[in-house]
């Protein structure tokens, strides 16, 4: 308990400081729409580009999916599992800068996304990884900013993001 304390002592403590009055409303027009490049649509777009271009047979195509259909339930399970509050609900006279699509927090789905994503392209198209996964991290900071995830749900996002694609890419192009 003494561990879970701590993180949450240093979540709230780093969640307070990225969103200082000052930080906050200079990044928020920017924040909402990096954000909003993670909602799915470009997704649905990149997947329908590469069916078009490269046939359904294609190892980035099926990584892809089975990726998203790896992710989302687990993404699901762990937001139930854990039930973590959103910041909104969790810090007295904090308002969030736009309304989340459900309750919970933990981890980010939007961060979770966009890394797996980011890692499925990086690995197939290497001159890309770099720029993927700034957009990736810009993305998880952007929903920190926004006031809908603490920094431990965008860190766990992460690593699920990551995880699952590297397993996809691993199952598929073996």
């Amino acid at each position: 308990m003494k561990l879970i304390y701590s993180i949450h002592k240093y979540d709230v403590t780093m969640f307070t400081w990225v969103n200082a009055v000052a930080i906050r409303t200079s990044l928020m027009p920017v924040c909402r729409g990096i954000s909003r490049t993670a909602d799915g649509l470009l997704y649905v777009l990149a997947a329908g580009w590469l069916y078009w271009d490269r046939g359904g047979q294609d190892g980035l195509l099926q990584a892809m999916v089975l990726a998203f259909l790896i992710e989302r339930p687990v993404y699901f399970a762990l937001k139930k599992g854990f039930k973590r509050n959103r910041p909104q609900q969790a810090l007295s006279n904090f308002q969030s800068a736009i309304k989340p699509a459900d309750q919970f927090s933990f981890p980010s789905g939007h961060t979770s996304a966009a890394f797996m994503v980011a890692t499925l392209f990086g690995y197939c198209l290497p001159q890309l990884a770099t720029a993927l996964y700034c957009w990736a991290a810009a993305v998880g900071f952007s929903r920190v900013v926004l006031g809908v995830h603490f920094p431990t749900d965008t860190l766990m996002g992460m690593f699920l993001g990551v995880g699952t694609a590297f397993f996809s890419l691993n199952y598929v192009l073996s």
